[in-house]
């Protein structure tokens, strides 16, 4: 191989291996961010739950343990396709709630319902009326994204967005919604879903593929120097 296609190989594979190194560090700074909003997360479960009384949810109460009373508004359910429950196709069924003492409605994911296609599924069958408790987890809005899927009748959602449900719901929600959590006092469906776990997630994996993808480009610089000069 003539010496300067070489060098350019091997200026090539070092580019490569800065470049996937900076990404290994990228995302451990990412673990550590996320390790410290952990940190913060289980603190707020850990609290005593907030009792919503007359005001309304704000960003404030994310992962906090909340109980709400109010009514569901059933005419306005939500349903969130694409969803699994271990291993079985379904969907999520979120309701807004309107609080007893008045306020901002709140957006209350009551669970997971099957369905063999992930889209198809009846929210009628699973309408809780009259007065309810809420007992669950606060949680984040998601604020891009959810724009909805119309299939005849049936409207479907990718996942909550503020903004695109806040243009179909007759009245303002909070910026956070509530999952409720599992309650044997509760019908069986929609089965109520645990709280998200606080993990690591996928950083510490994707920090070490980096790491090693530079480490190859490190290693194919130096084979590619030791070759011998034509």
């Amino acid at each position: 191989m003539a010496l300067r296609s070489r060098s350019i190989l091997v200026a090539g594979f070092l580019l490569v291996a800065a470049v996937c190194a900076r990404l290994g560090v990228w995302q451990v700074s990412r673990l550590r961010e996320r390790r410290s909003a952990n940190v913060v997360a289980l603190a707020a479960r850990s609290a005593a739950a907030i009792q919503v009384e007359g005001r309304g949810l704000d960003r404030s109460s994310i992962n906090r343990r909340v109980i709400v009373r109010g009514r569901y508004d059933h005419a306005h359910d939500i349903v969130l396709r694409g969803r699994e429950y271990r291993g079985v196709p379904g969907v999520e069924i979120v309701s807004p709630l309107l609080p007893q003492a008045g306020g901002t409605a709140i957006l209350v994911n009551r669970g997971f319902l099957p369905a063999p296609d992930a889209v198809t599924a009846d929210p009628h069958t699973v309408r809780e009326t009259g007065p309810v408790q809420v007992k669950g987890i606060a949680l984040a809005l998601d604020s891009t994204g959810g724009a909805p899927l119309h299939r005849g009748d049936l409207i479907t959602w990718a996942r909550l967005d503020r903004g695109a449900i806040g243009k179909v719901l007759p009245y303002p929600v909070a910026p956070v919604y509530i999952r409720q959590t599992p309650d044997s006092a509760l019908p069986g469906f929609p089965r109520r879903l645990e709280a998200p776990s606080v993990d690591d997630g996928p950083h510490l994996s994707y920090a070490i593929q980096w790491f090693a993808f530079s480490i190859i480009a490190v290693v194919f610089a130096g084979i590619m120097l030791k070759q011998p000069k034509p």
